[in-house]
């Protein structure tokens, strides 16, 4: 019963729903989730430690950047299922179309090298 109240305390942001489906559309770096969200560099983070506590999100180091993906590990039972009905459901949200017209511009850049 535990995991099932983290994940439904993971999906009760809006911003956290954005976040997957944008990951539902490919893997994605914070700078990239904060591009096309539009929030705080912090508060992407944060939204993504919550979502990978719940079991919804993966991460992976590449290169300079860490990519954060949906979660393919059964580490919760409920993830699948939900993710599968979430996917439906935010589809009907105008923002999630927007976002993701945005996350196709976005891309990731080198870091600026300081003088």
């Amino acid at each position: 019963m535990q995991n099932l109240v983290k994940v439904f305390k993971a999906l009760g942001d809006t911003n956290r729903i954005r976040i997957l489906k944008l990951l539902q559309e490919k893997p994605m770096s914070v700078g990239e989730l904060t591009a096309v969200l539009g929030i705080s560099q912090p508060a992407v983070s944060r939204h993504l430690r919550q979502l990978a506590e719940a079991g919804l999100v993966a991460d992976e180091r590449r290169a300079l950047w860490t990519v954060y993906r949906l979660s393919t590990a059964a580490t919760n039972e409920y993830v699948p299922v939900l993710l599968r009905h979430i996917s439906r459901w935010a589809n009907q949200d105008s923002r999630v179309g927007a976002d993701q017209r945005l996350a196709r511009r976005a891309g990731r850049r080198a870091p600026r090298r300081r003088a």
